[in-house]
């Protein structure tokens, strides 16, 4: 294995490659930076097999190929959020113990069969955004198949849930060596700016943040959405969760408008029940960050400018 880009091996020997992608479906970010991979993978000539909880219409819409195959599976569960800002960390210890440690043998042998099945040359573990989920029982699933495996993030598991165990009064300890331990098994870490400790990575290649390209300019999804040139924009993003809080109308200042990305019905985020109307619908920001959200202009705005 060398850390030569897959698409330019393939290109070199002619060769086309199967790639098993696994990509967090933790909100759409790190699915729609992961399209931007995947789409030059298959134009590379390669079949990528994408496995993710994010909904399908996040790859189809950007990606039309027979090369592209997509398996709806939850292998991670992340954080457990109170609120937009608060972490329940012994909760969130006991949902990644429920989700991928009590099922984890029936887990390694239906990934690595799954794996052997699809002929896969290479596994991808990756999320790509500033802060990003990386799938650990994918790893060891890919050295128990006897496929190379290689992770893309900027954090571990490890590191995030060692500190949860510390407040968490020791409870599931084991989980973080388990982790540290699944992440040992890839070939190596292809790191993103804003890393913090990954001591579970043998070797390191760095590369710069990884985004979707804009479908649509500026100009052109402010004339969609009807905001004129002159007003200042801000958006305020917290992973969709319900924010809650009791903000007033004079926290926005004259001039601005605010686009608040909250929870949407589970429909209109699969795009079954799209609007087309200019305040509201899950898909009409796809190039403005945010996706489900709600128009409101100053005054009547909820949204805090820091000073």
């Amino acid at each position: 294995m060398t850390k030569k880009d897959g698409a330019e091996a393939a290109s070199a020997t002619g060769k086309r490659l199967v790639f098993a992608y696994y990509v967090t479906g933790h909100g759409f970010g790190h699915a729609t930076r992961g399209v931007e991979v995947v789409r030059h993978l298959i134009l590379a000539g390669h079949d990528v097999h994408v496995v993710t909880g994010a909904p399908d219409f996040v790859f189809t819409t950007q990606i039309q190929s027979p090369r592209l195959f997509l398996r709806k599976l939850v292998l991670d569960c992340g954080v457990v959020q109170a609120d937009a800002l608060t972490v329940d960390r012994l909760a969130s210890l006991e949902k990644y113990s429920e989700t991928a440690v009590a099922p984890r043998d029936s887990i390694l042998a239906t990934e690595a069969e799954w794996l052997k099945s699809i002929k896969a040359d290479l596994v991808v573990i990756a999320c790509l955004s500033f802060f990003t989920y990386v799938v650990p029982v994918a790893c060891r699933a890919a050295a128990d198949a006897g496929i190379s495996a290689v992770c893309v993030t900027n954090f571990s598991w490890d590191f995030i849930y060692a500190e949860y165990v510390v407040v968490a009064g020791y409870h599931h300890r084991s989980i973080v060596w388990q982790i540290a331990e699944d992440y040992s098994h890839c070939q190596f870490l292809i790191r993103l700016p804003g890393y913090c400790p990954m001591p579970a990575f043998r070797d390191v290649v760095d590369v710069p943040l990884v985004v979707r390209r804009p479908q649509h300019s500026r100009k052109e999804v402010r004339r969609e959405l009807g905001i004129s040139e002159d007003k200042k924009v801000v958006i305020l993003n917290f992973g969709g969760q319900t924010i809650g809080w009791n903000l007033k109308e004079e926290y926005l200042p004259p001039g601005w408008i605010c686009l608040v990305a909250a929870r949407i019905l589970q429909d209109a985020a699969h795009g079954k029940n799209y609007r087309s109307d200019k305040v509201s619908g899950a898909r009409r920001l796809r190039d403005a960050i945010v996706l489900g959200f709600q128009l409101q202009r100053a005054p009547g705005n909820d949204i805090s400018i820091p000073k």
